[in-house]
């Protein structure tokens, strides 16, 4: 592994007004001594864009030298020339179309982002040579894997959803162009993350809403269900810590590494609204539990996720440690003061 510097460097950073994405900007600004960060979005309207245009108006009043750049990642004369114009040293793509459930019902949507859009990316970084890229993979290429925790040693060539098999796609993407062009490539599977400012189709921010109203939260599987929820600052110093770093060779010589960013420890669906809804009390968001509507698994779903974190212990000394109590009663104290005021 050898040391990518990151102060006065350009970073380019893909889907910079998503959730991750406009959380990774944030945090490079706020540490990285003369960073530029060039942020490129398309902002889709696949979720409600007011918060997306929230977290862009969050960057941009840090005063830092933060470039926003409104195009889409499978449009390639837009990814040419933001590479051609700034030159990034360190590109981190985190567009993709999100979602297992929509790619059931909108499957071209996936094709253009995350395999036509990364393909683009790698073309770049090809003709404009980077010091390092990092991606994000996900926890959804283990699919219905029965041995846990998922280690990246498994095999991950069942996907139950479109979007799984885009994300193991970007993995063979990335090895292939790593080995054949030695771009320096490291792939993170990111484990259900959460956290304030986040995604309006993730579950608890559904179940929120749905609290909110009054109305019943749907719980898939009877209630069996388990899931590694990650803090999203966690996720976020798990990537700047791995853009620093080089993946060593591997043994046909592509300079290329695949970590797990979870939480290592598996919360029931259960156990989650518990806390999720003795949160939202505290905060005054709702009065008492609601209604829950259990209803049998849905297709792309998988019964659990459950990262292995050992090799990112091992090459970085980190792993992700926030409580479900401590991130939730974050997201509920932003909900609060985002959605009444």
């Amino acid at each position: 592994m050898s040391k990518v510097l990151l102060n006065n460097k350009t970073v380019l950073v893909t889907g910079a007004a998503g959730f991750i994405g406009s959380y990774l900007c944030k945090k490079l600004l706020e540490s990285v001594n003369d960073v530029k960060i060039i942020g490129l979005d398309s902002i889709t309207d696949y979720y409600d864009v007011s918060l997306k245009e929230e977290r862009l108006k969050m960057l941009k009043s840090l005063n830092k030298d933060f470039t926003f750049i409104k195009g889409d990642i499978s449009d390639r004369k837009t990814v040419d020339s933001v590479f051609a114009e700034y030159k990034p040293s360190v590109v981190v793509n985190l567009a993709a179309q999100a979602g297992v459930r929509y790619s059931i019902t909108n499957p071209e949507a996936y094709i253009q982002s995350n395999m036509i859009g990364f393909f683009n990316i790698l073309e770049a970084c090809r003709a404009n040579p980077v010091e390092h890229l990092v991606y994000a993979s996900s926890s959804s290429v283990y699919g219905s894997n029965k041995k846990v925790p998922y280690s990246t040693e498994d095999k991950v060539d069942n996907p139950v959803s479109l979007y799984a098999a885009t994300k193991k796609s970007n993995e063979l993407f990335a090895h292939a162009y790593s080995k054949l062009y030695k771009i320096p490539s490291t792939g993170l599977r990111f484990f259900t993350v959460y956290g304030p400012m986040g995604r309006p189709d993730m579950a608890y921010f559904k179940f929120t809403n749905k609290l909110v109203k009054g109305e019943p939260i749907q719980i898939y599987n009877m209630g069996d269900m388990y899931r590694d929820f990650t803090y999203v600052d966690d996720i976020v110093t798990g990537i700047v810590n791995v853009m620093q770093k080089t993946p060593e060779e591997t043994e046909d010589g592509a300079p290329y590494k695949v970590y797990n960013i979870g939480n290592n420890k598996p919360s029931s669906l259960m156990n989650f609204v518990e806390i999720l809804e003795n949160c939202l009390t505290k905060e005054g968001i709702i009065s008492e539990p609601g209604k829950k509507e259990l209803l049998p698994m849905q297709s792309g779903d998988v019964y659990q996720t459950y990262a292995d974190v050992t090799e990112l212990e091992r090459d970085f000394g980190f792993k992700p440690s926030t409580s479900l109590e401590d991130g939730l009663s974050k997201f509920a104290a932003w909900y609060k003061t985002y959605y009444k005021k």
